[in-house]
């Protein structure tokens, strides 16, 4: 929402909890200082207004972003993936909106990712999409090279399966608490192995026969998944509430984001920060490994389109048999 003020071409974008003045007058959009009340606003507002302001660049980060969201590259992707992309381009818009985008140095870049070192994926979505831009701008012949090229991304955690004893005290903690929806969510997440993404956008009519049919967002991957016992007897003691299984109204899905935010509720309550809701997927992964499917058959499940993390599973599974069964040898008697 847009709040309008008493000045002429004068609005206030509220964004992630704070407001951001802009002077807008037909294409024109210039950033103003944070405080509306200070000297330093009012002389910029007057500045722009009598043409004292300095003539702005064309090759603005503003005018770049507006550019690339109307881009054959952008509009091609998913819808989940451009929600992704617009929460970090939309944050480099905001700091860096009438800012030349030719200036821009490595250096620059590399202080930009180190803004976010403690939040390693915030920090190296920014180099991704700073680097989209740049990408961008030399097709648009503003500049010759990516100065994010290369540019080393931080290494952070990784998406691990969830310990047994945390996914029992998760699912205690719903039943406990009467929490369906969160339970929902684990269940399908566990059951298909799917993205939440696509397990928010289950429908009532996609399950049938046993079988969970999906079109996975990401990679467009056509799925019929035969769901385990376990989710078959929840889903048929499950009331409808509407076409989704996860359903916001009669016609709507829960969003992506409140499902996560609803999981993360109960993973503080149990102590469980460290796991996130993807974990689960793989958490899937390792339970088919482990009760010996081959690559072939977790794919046909999880619909990765590479088999390396499949064969990690499947790897970690053997690993951990092989182990016992070599312990298993050295507890015999040595006289046999």
């Amino acid at each position: 929402m847009v709040k309008k003020n008493a000045k002429p071409y004068l609005a206030c974008i509220p964004r992630n909890g704070k407001d951001y003045w802009y002077f807008r007058r037909g294409d024109t959009r210039i950033r103003l200082p944070d405080d509306p009340d200070s000297p330093e606003f009012d002389r910029a507002y007057w500045d722009i207004r009598s043409g004292k302001a300095k003539k702005s660049v064309a090759t603005t980060f503003e005018a770049l972003i507006v550019s690339y969201y109307q881009t054959p590259r952008f509009m091609r992707l998913k819808d989940g993936t451009k929600a992704e992309y617009r929460r970090t381009l939309e944050l480099i818009r905001d700091k860096n909106g009438p800012k030349d985008f030719t200036k821009l140095r490595r250096r620059d870049v590399i202080a930009a990712r180190d803004q976010y070192a403690d939040q390693w994926r915030k920090a190296n979505a920014m180099v991704e999409q700073i680097s989209i831009l740049a990408r961008h701008a030399i097709d648009l012949e503003w500049i010759t090279g990516n100065p994010a090229q290369g540019v080393e991304k931080l290494k952070g955690g990784s998406y691990e399966a969830w310990p047994e004893v945390k996914l029992e005290a998760y699912e205690r903690y719903c039943r406990e608490h009467g929490l369906t929806v969160e339970r929902t969510i684990f269940e399908l997440c566990i059951g298909t192995g799917q993205r939440i993404g696509d397990v928010v956008a289950m429908e009532w009519a996609q399950f049938k026969g046993g079988y969970m049919e999906v079109v996975q967002e990401k990679t467009g991957v056509r799925l019929s998944i035969f769901c385990p016992d376990r989710l078959q007897t929840y889903l048929a003691q499950l009331p409808r509430a509407g076409r989704h299984i996860l359903a916001k109204n009669l016609t709507q899905h829960l969003s992506k984001r409140r499902a996560q935010f609803l999981v993360s509720e109960v993973r503080e309550a149990i102590s469980a920060k460290a796991y996130v809701i993807h974990g689960w997927r793989y958490t899937a992964a390792k339970e088919l490994a482990e009760a010996g499917c081959s690559d072939t058959e977790i794919q046909s499940v999880t619909g990765h389109k590479s088999l390396e993390m499949v064969k990690k599973y499947r790897q970690q599974a053997r690993q951990k048999q092989l182990s016992k069964t070599a312990q298993l040898r050295r507890n015999r008697p040595k006289t046999e």
